[in-house]
């Protein structure tokens, strides 16, 4: 005879075996995603970079200047190399914004007096002296840093292509020179030691530009 284990169940009201109830099982609510989670995580990255360079900058450590887990950092840029671009892209958005006010003059005179305030920063000169160095040594890395320039590129050929549109640039003019000549004379300063132009000599750069590419 097969032994019974367990008590029966209990008798309801009218005498019949109640039915067995089940708890209904609660679903664990996820922690909300922090809103600001992503600028944190990318301004760490970006001071990493600058303080120290590519190669030295850990996810652990822009998790821990993020105040965020490392899983979080991770879940939004799967490689090193991704959360890089982003920060450097991020660093240029904030700092060398593109305008559009309706003239090419005041658009380059606005965006120069940004990348000049940005150059003689000392987080400009900082960032300058990291991509210069680390470009020159690990063709990898230049690729990054390469990536994040093309993108603000982008952007001030957009500003000279309405320009030409509006008829106040030449429709023959090379944008590829035109957007790369300023950041070419950064470059050449900083590597030589000679001082860098401020926002004061925004104006003076822009005539140069227009002489060059002026319809």
């Amino acid at each position: 005879m097969e032994e019974v284990t367990g008590a029966p169940p209990e008798p309801g009201r009218d005498g019949h075996a109640a039915a067995p109830t089940t708890e209904p099982t609660r679903r664990r609510r996820g922690r909300p995603r922090d809103p600001d989670a992503d600028v944190r995580i990318l301004d760490a990255a970006a001071a990493l970079i600058l303080a120290r360079g590519y190669d030295a900058m850990t996810v652990d450590e822009v998790a821990a200047k993020a105040r965020v887990g490392k899983a979080t950092v991770y879940r939004r840029w799967a490689r090193k190399e991704d959360l890089a671009v982003a920060a450097m892209s991020q660093l240029y958005d904030a700092e060398m914004s593109m305008p559009d006010t309706g003239s090419i003059r005041e658009d380059l005179r606005t965006a120069y007096k940004n990348v000049l305030t940005f150059a003689s920063s000392e987080a400009g000169r900082a960032y300058l002296r990291t991509t210069i160095a680390e470009s020159v040594r690990d063709p990898r890395i230049a690729a990054l840093y390469r990536a994040a320039s093309e993108r603000i590129e982008g952007h001030a050929a957009a500003v000279m292509q309405r320009a030409i549109t509006r008829g106040e640039l030449r429709a023959d003019a090379d944008l590829e020179w035109a957007t790369q000549w300023l950041g070419g004379l950064l470059a050449m300063r900083m590597v030589t030691g000679r001082p860098l132009p401020g926002p004061e000599d925004a104006d003076a750069l822009v005539e140069v530009t227009l002489r060059g590419i002026g319809a």
